[in-house]
Order: structure tokens, then sequence, then C-alpha cells
């Protein structure tokens, strides 16, 4: 009896953590979603990139990445398909990120990662990263987005 009722307080408390952290996943999702859509398609490193982020972020690790992944194909096909509107949606699902520094500041270094996926870092791709700031009401240079070292081709 005692381990049938651990394992409902376990699920409860599961069920619950999903639910606090699901506008996180949704924004993160559009956000890497508008990164990896910057240049006109979604890299194989990009994907692979998004989905190791959802298997080691411990606030995305309640989801099974499959769902992750999901929504980010969802994005990226809306993107794609009609940017204005993609966009617009998926500027959406960052807004409850937005009001909570921290978590922006985190979006924004996972877009980064994603960014970097390719194993070079792509001018349109800080440039979507640094609107994202802008909208997030970052400074990109606090997100690690600015490196003066850094040669763009």
């Amino acid at each position: 009896m005692a381990s049938i009722l651990k394992s409902l307080v376990d699920n409860y408390h599961a069920h619950m953590q999903r639910q606090r952290t699901r506008p996180f996943l949704e924004g993160v999702m559009a956000a890497c979603a508008l990164v990896a859509t910057a240049d006109g398609e979604v890299s194989f490193a990009q994907r692979v990139r998004v989905d190791q982020i959802l298997e080691t972020l411990d606030a995305l690790k309640v989801y099974d990445p499959h769902e992750g992944i999901d929504i980010f194909n969802t994005y990226t096909d809306a993107i794609l398909a009609n940017p204005k509107a993609g966009h617009e949606t998926a500027y959406q699902a960052m807004a409850n990120v937005a009001q909570n520094a921290d978590d922006g500041k985190l979006m924004v270094r996972i877009c980064c990662a994603v960014s970097e996926a390719n194993g070079e870092k792509s001018l349109v791709d800080q440039i979507e990263i640094t609107s994202l700031c802008s909208r997030l009401g970052l400074d990109p240079g606090e997100c690690g987005i600015y490196d003066p070292d850094a040669i763009f081709e």
C-alpha cells in the first residue's frame, strides 16, 4: 500500500513539474526554431542539438524529448511555410519566458548552442539571437552574444 501511495505522489509531483515548466518548454522550442530557421533551413546538427538540450537541461528533463522535438518541428514548419505568421506565433510562445529575466537569459544561451551546432558562428543566426534579446528586453552582451574575437563568414 505504501508503494502505491508513493507512486501516486511521485506521479503527481512529476505532473505538476510538467505543468509549471510547459510555458518554458514552448518558449524555448519557439526561440530555437527562430534561430534554426534564420538561414532558411534547419540542419541535422541543429535538430540533434535541440534533442541534446532536451535530454540534459533539468527544467526540460520531465518531458519526453520527442514531445519537445515535435513542438520544435511545429514551430520550424510554421516559420518556413509562412514566415510572418510563424514568427508571430513563436514570439507569442516566448512571451511567458520573457517575464523572468533568468529564464530569458537561459533561453538565449540555448539559442546560442543551437546556432553553433554546425560548428561555426553564423551572422544570420547571431542577428536573430540579438533580435530575440531585444524582444525579451535583455542585453545581448550579458547573454554571451558579442564575442569581439569572433569572425563571421
